[in-house]
């Protein structure tokens, strides 16, 4: 099985820009199986992270020497979605560094469902731009109160509430994380409990499901409450915290100031969900301990074009 001349050329280009800029790696999404032997001669020398739709296209991948292969969520995602959690999955896994530069090959063209094209786009993404992303090491600064995996999914979540909004409008939000008895008693229900009814499982934030759904009820008003083992407890709470002792720059509004108090007065982990900016910060005790900003904007996606015969002439 050879590649289609058109893979071949963006392969090429790929392996040119990871030599000539340099680049960090090469991320590779694919939704057909290719022939990894000529993909590899294609790129020799260039670290590679390979992702798929369906993972048995890369499942005897994990044993190649400087390939990463990235397991991603079986639902059907935007392929800058499904770009955008590789990387951030990458970061998270210190696979890659903040301020990384990464070429990615992916299908970016839609096709027919039987017939879809290996690759067809090449883009290149300086992973520093708009992003500060949480590493392990920055997770394990939070402490033990909370699970480290549970940590990894919230900040997806934030990050997503904070990158994509809802149908096109920005989101803010508040997710409180841990310690969730003491933050009941702080807290005041604005009208009804989303949560209430559903099974454990059914709220359980490792599930893209359920993820998914808390998106949509960060558009209510009130700040959500998650236990330390990531099961969605409460929404639509209004956070009845009091506020002295707590310092925060100008320019915050109720809704940072909520999520300092109750880091402080509880065991809990707050992220606040920048409406105007996408910016999730991170409190504790108090405090400001970590900042994520969202992992794409419109202008971080670069898309290249390669010159052909015509352009040339």
């Amino acid at each position: 099985m050879s590649l289609p001349q058109q893979t071949v050329a963006l392969l090429q280009a790929a392996r040119d820009l990871v030599r000539g800029m340099p680049a960090d790696a090469v991320l590779l999404i694919t939704e057909a199986p290719l022939d990894w032997d000529e993909v590899a001669e294609k790129l020799f020398g260039c670290k590679l992270f390979v992702a798929a739709e369906n993972p048995a296209y890369v499942k005897h991948l994990r044993e190649k020497e400087n390939w990463t292969v990235i397991d991603l969520d079986p639902d059907p995602l935007p392929t800058q979605e499904r770009m955008s959690n590789a990387l951030l999955k990458a970061v998270t896994a210190e696979q890659l560094k903040p301020g990384a530069h990464v070429v990615v090959l992916y299908n970016g063209i839609a096709s027919m469902d039987d017939a879809p094209e290996p690759i067809d786009s090449l883009s290149v993404i300086h992973l520093g731009e708009h992003l500060e992303k949480m590493t392990s090491q920055d997770l394990r600064k939070l402490g033990t109160s909370v699970p480290q995996d549970v940590l990894k999914y919230v900040v997806e979540l934030a990050t997503e509430i904070g990158r994509e909004g809802r149908e096109g409008h920005p989101t803010g939000a508040i997710i409180v994380v841990g310690d969730s008895r003491k933050v009941h008693t702080m807290s005041k229900f604005r009208n009804f409990n989303p949560f209430r009814g559903y099974t454990k499982k059914e709220r359980d934030i490792r599930r893209r499901d359920v993820r998914e759904q808390i998106k949509e009820i960060a558009k209510l008003d009130g700040a959500i409450v998650i236990d330390r083992d990531g099961i969605a407890e409460a929404a639509c709470v209004y956070l009845d915290v009091p506020t002295d002792g707590i310092d925060l720059p100008k320019g915050f509004g109720s809704r940072h100031l909520s999520a300092a108090a109750v880091s402080k007065k509880t065991k809990a982990i707050a992220f606040c969900v920048s409406q105007s900016s996408g910016t999730t910060r991170v409190f504790q005790d108090g405090v400001e301990k970590l900042r994520i900003e969202p992992l794409d904007r419109p202008h971080v996606w670069q898309p290249l074009k390669l010159e052909t015969q015509d352009d040339a002439e």
